[in-house]
């Protein structure tokens, strides 16, 4: 169920529906210099799944990294008691039952911090997301910022997508100019964002993007640059 993409880097994909379409969903996983795991966007947590994780490293840190993407967040901190849970801002209210979780900032805990750089995206309070940087893989990984789906996905997904941006090539959906409620906190933030080292990015929905990720992220929220 795990796929490499670099050294101490893996992703899992599993199927998702959203608003009655089906968009998938992946889970990152970054093994730290100490072995200690992190789960980015935990997807549902099954017995194999569970075993090759555990294969690879000590489960430690579970992140849900925006108000979307917690559905399993919970389960899976349960089946690891020696892990900690770090949310993003807003999660806690919609999920009252995901008890000592810790909030995600803009600056990485000691836990992570030596490998793994992060940033919370202002100014998209539905989402509130917090995105990260694994330094050694140069790769940026985050959820619901762009999208990139292409053929596999289902036809009503691909035209649905195609109507609303992010089908055929990595971008941000049409929508997002209605999202973005401060242009100028956003702008900010994908600034920092592009100020980072990366080339790869992982999203959440659709497939990986394995190169040209600092000029796809550029060209996508080219319109919000431009001021």
């Amino acid at each position: 169920m795990l796929r490499k993409l670099a050294e101490d880097l893996w992703v899992v994909e599993k199927p998702q529906r959203f608003l009655g379409l089906e968009v998938g969903s992946r889970m990152t996983v970054i093994r730290l210099a100490d072995r200690n795991l992190l789960l980015h966007s935990p997807v549902e947590l099954d017995p194999e799944l569970r075993k090759e994780l555990d294969a690879l490293g000590a489960v430690r840190y579970v992140v849900a990294p925006n108000r979307f993407h917690h559905l399993y967040a919970g389960k899976v901190a349960l089946a690891y008691p020696e892990a900690r849970l770090w949310i993003a801002r807003g999660v806690g209210e919609k999920r009252p039952d995901l008890k000592l979780a810790e909030i995600l900032t803009d600056e990485a805990p000691a836990e992570w911090s030596r490998e793994v750089d992060q940033l919370y995206f202002r100014g998209r309070p539905m989402e509130n997301e917090v995105v990260f940087l694994h330094r050694p893989s140069r790769t940026l990984v985050m959820c619901d910022l762009a999208f990139n789906f292409g053929p596999n996905v289902p036809l009503i997904t691909r035209l649905t997508m195609s109507v609303l941006g992010g089908y055929g090539r990595f971008r941000p959906s049409r929508l997002d100019p209605l999202l973005i409620r401060d242009r100028r906190a956003a702008r900010e933030s994908l600034e920092r964002m592009l100020a980072w080292d990366f080339d790869r990015i992982v999203i959440a929905h659709g497939e990986v993007l394995e190169s040209g990720g600092q000029e796809a992220l550029r060209a996508g929220y080219a319109w919000l640059l431009a001021g």
